[in-house]
């Protein structure tokens, strides 16, 4: 009795860990009943899957759990997303653990082929931060994509690389935070553009590769042209709209000159 007591505490805590591992890496807690069933079934191993839509990307993952062999705890160790785009499948096994978790947000937007801004551990056990990007081009020999790192004295600044465009949630310092921390998550973020001195509503990206934000149309164009650059054209039309309005008063000024000397000689 008494050891049946101590096997269900354990599996209560085991659970209560397991399922704030779960939520917390971004599944919700909507696998908390399966989760539980599996622990009591006392399996080596077992997986969860969970499904999700991103607009019009699907998203299946699969997580897995296995069992210690000296404790009988289990252990959320990993998972395995699958990205459904426009026809297109692309996948990747994310692991999980204490440090250099990215969560499911994070993965889908890794797979969907933006960078992540995460606080990472590496090997010796020291903090660092970097843009994390997958190579969708080139794979390890198990199948996942290589990751590239943009450390921090690669010198990427999303703050200013966002200066260089004029944007309205620039405006505000709220909304300004809320953008870069949003596309430090990888996420394709609405924004408010102008183009050709006309509002328009579109998308925003993080490229640290370039160093850059890269804008996006409503319907994911590439916008070439920032805003700065189409304030430039304006203030340069404006210029030459001024070098025309003076060069008129010239010419203006000169054909009157001409008409005072004409009268001036029929007089004479």
């Amino acid at each position: 009795m008494i050891v049946h007591l101590k096997f269900k505490m354990m599996n209560q805590e085991n659970f209560d860990y397991l399922k704030n591992q779960v939520k917390f890496t971004g599944f919700g807690d909507g696998l908390e009943n399966a989760l539980k069933e599996k622990i009591n079934e006392g399996q080596p191993e077992f997986s969860l899957q969970h499904n999700a839509e991103y607009g019009a990307d699907k998203v299946g993952s699969t997580l897995h759990f296995r069992k210690s062999e000296e404790t009988d705890r289990y252990y959320f160790n990993r998972y395995e997303m699958s990205l459904n785009k426009d026809g297109h499948e692309v996948k990747q096994t994310f692991f999980v653990g204490k440090d250099n978790t990215f969560t499911n947000k994070e993965a889908y937007n890794l797979l969907d082929g933006r960078a992540v801004n995460k606080n990472l551990v590496n090997r010796d056990g020291e903090n660092y931060n970097s843009w994390v990007k997958l190579d969708l081009n080139d794979a390890e020999p198990n199948g996942n994509f290589k990751m590239k790192h943009f450390h921090e004295n690669y010198g990427y600044d999303v703050a200013e690389a966002l200066s260089k465009h004029d944007l309205k949630e620039l405006r505000d310092n709220t909304d300004k935070e809320r953008l870069i921390e949003s596309l430090k998550k990888g996420n394709k973020q609405s924004i408010t553009y102008y183009h050709e001195g006309e509002e328009r509503k579109g998308f925003a990206q993080a490229n640290p590769q370039y160093k850059s934000v890269k804008l996006l149309d409503e319907k994911g164009k590439e916008v070439r042209s920032s805003a700065r650059q189409s304030e430039k054209q304006k203030e340069q039309s404006s210029a030459k709209q001024k070098t025309k309005q003076s060069t008129g008063e010239d010419d203006g000024k000169k054909e009157s000159d001409k008409q005072s000397r004409r009268r001036g000689k029929r007089v004479a």
